[in-house]
């Protein structure tokens, strides 16, 4: 381009055949220019949108390289002799458990930050509820610097209903609406009080300040019927794919319609209300009907696949009920969907096991169905019967878009980028349809550690805050089990520690050897906050998954309860710390021998 730009000044600079040189010029000059943006397009078209990767891409591993200047500035401050070549690698991985696990992550983190270890962190994953507060924190781009903005953001005034409401009126158009989308805007709006409407590729743009985030979902068909490379699925500000089969697209892309592996049609990325719905759905699997199993039924003869779905409409429907409570304040209206809630339980807990008696299974399933039918009738009734009003209105437009995915049973549909993709590791499950089903990953395992085992983000330190509400000590076997299946490192489980599974301590170290992480696992209620098994188990029920929103009480004890563990553990996460570094210096040093 200089050289032509040389030419054309000599040319001009002479006197003859002016007018034609000047023209020449330009003539050539757009001649080149459009050559260039010809070779740019077809870089751009070469590059592969569905790309397979071991490696971090380039938008993480730049992130990354920033943040650890943070982390290195952060060690030394703490006290912590650390260099470039030694700086560890270490990850907060924040179980699921709805709200319960959403106000302890950021009463972990809350501390964390007090006491000057937040920075030590590199990434941030979270499962199921925990990535309610992940998203809620990242709409900050400074979060981890204003971590007191964080926890006044839990008791905030809310979102009120109006506006949840205009926000699933236009996501309702969209081709792939689902329950999903009616799961995320009242989560946002009545748990995590705010509706955020950025897209999670905004961050890419951030700076370091922030340890990196990934979420994580699982694809339910292969959840249910598949291997395990297509269950895991995460989602970071880059990129989004397939854990184990290690495909990917950039996240700005993911929803977008493709087919063997080129983009057929690009859709606007989903903001964070959907993806909330999206990650933290544990409604969506069948198994979690297992909750609201009323006494009659809970015998073996009478929980099949008809029963299922009978108590998934019934589970459906009154965490409904719930989450529009969160959202209202007007006495009339929460009374009016307390109402709703007793009627609903009423219909279900009315003893109608003799209606079963001798029935064959389709006899059964026809049965149920009627029960179903009801329960719906039920609830349009209800509606029917409200005071003309706002409410009422609110309702009517809830209930219409509700009641036909209920039935249908619709969680997480989105467009697959693994459609007829050419690939013979892609199992049938993923590469036979042009849709997948994300769902919350807790079904699978309540921690997240599958992005973080192996070489790719060569993790040496988690720090795993356990806030689920199953057997204790469940995410770490599931973990174990999983990192064998798919042959990764995972630390060895002392069956000592299982033992403490009624009552167990506040810290448990999980020491890994050679490629092996360290995993510091903190139950949230533990020997130091209950002062037996009786009161372990009373505490977990308490502050159980399934129930309304927390009041403020609720919310504060576990906010609290949350702190207090990091801050009485705060010596042992230093000197895990402490061999953290040690391991990655020795690690450094075999490398280069």
């Amino acid at each position: 381009m200089s050289q032509l730009l040389c030419w054309c000044a000599s040319v001009l600079d002479s006197e003859f055949l002016l007018v034609f040189s000047f023209a020449s010029c330009v003539l050539l000059m757009k001649a080149l220019l459009k050559s260039e943006d010809n070779m740019e397009g077809k870089v751009t078209a070469s590059k592969k949108l569905v790309h397979h990767s071991r490696s971090l891409c380039a938008g993480e591993q730049d992130y990354v390289d920033r943040r650890k200047t943070v982390v290195l500035e952060s060690l030394n401050n703490l006290g912590i002799n650390c260099t470039t070549d030694s700086l560890p690698n270490i990850v907060l991985l924040a179980s699921g458990g709805g709200q319960r696990s959403a106000v302890g992550l950021v009463g972990s983190l809350y501390q964390m930050e007090k006491d000057g270890l937040l920075n030590t962190l590199l990434y941030l994953g979270g499962v199921s509820g925990s990535t309610w507060s992940m998203s809620s924190l990242y709409s900050d781009p400074e979060w981890s610097a204003n971590m007191d903005r964080a926890v006044s953001m839990l008791s905030g005034p809310g979102v009120e209903l109006e506006e949840a409401l205009a926000w699933l009126s236009k996501t309702s158009q969209e081709e792939f609406f689902s329950l999903t989308d009616i799961w995320g805007v009242l989560t946002s709006a009545g748990i995590m009080k705010q509706m955020d409407l950025r897209r999670l590729s905004d961050e890419a743009s951030y700076n370091a300040t922030n340890p990196y985030p990934v979420y994580s979902a699982i694809e339910r068909m292969c959840f249910v019927d598949g291997p395990i490379e297509g269950k895991w699925f995460e989602v970071s500000p880059h990129e989004a794919g397939f854990t184990e089969l290690e495909l990917f697209v950039e996240t700005s892309l993911l929803g977008s319609k493709f087919q063997r592996g080129e983009l057929l049609e690009q859709k606007p990325e989903m903001d964070m209300v959907r993806l909330q719905g999206l990650l933290g759905c544990a409604l969506a699997h069948e198994e979690m009907v297992r909750e609201f199993i009323p006494p009659w039924l809970n015998v073996p003869a009478h929980i099949d696949s008809a029963a299922k779905e009978y108590l998934r409409v019934y589970s459906a429907l009154d965490k409904l009920a719930l989450l529009i409570t969160s959202t209202v304040k007007e006495p009339a209206a929460l009374s009016a969907l307390k109402t709703l809630q007793e009627i609903l339980h009423d219909k279900v807990n009315q003893n109608q096991s003799a209606s079963l008696e001798g029935k064959s299974p389709e006899e059964r399933q026809i049965q149920f169905q009627q029960w179903s039918l009801e329960l719906l009738t039920a609830v349009e009734t209800w509606s029917q019967s409200l005071e003309d009003g706002a409410f009422k209105t609110h309702v009517s437009l809830i209930t219409k878009q509700v009641l036909p995915l209920v039935v249908k049973w619709e969680w997480g549909t989105i467009s697959n980028f693994l459609y007829q993709y050419e690939d013979f590791n892609v199992p049938p499950c993923l590469n036979a349809t042009d849709r997948v089903h994300l769902v919350d990953a807790g079904l699978l395992i309540n921690v997240g550690y599958p992005p973080f085992l192996g070489d790719k983000r060569d993790i040496d330190l988690i720090i795993a805050p356990e806030y689920s509400a199953g057997n204790m000590f469940e995410t770490l076997t599931l973990g174990r089990d999983y990192a064998a299946e798919v042959k990764k490192p995972f630390p060895e489980i002392d069956d000592k520690i299982l033992e403490d599974r009624e009552w167990p301590k506040d810290c448990y170290v999980l020491e890994g050897k050679e490629k092996e992480p360290t995993i510091i696992y903190m139950p949230l209620f533990n020997r130091q906050n209950c002062k037996d098994a009786e009161e372990f188990t009373a505490k977990m029920e308490e502050f159980s998954t399934f129930q309304r929103p927390f009041d403020e009480e609720k919310l504060q004890f576990v906010l609290e309860t949350a702190k207090a563990n990091m801050k009485n553990n705060r010596e042992t996460l230093l000197r895990e710390i402490n061999k953290a570094v040690l391991r990655r210096q020795n690690k450094t040093r075999d490398s280069e021998m």
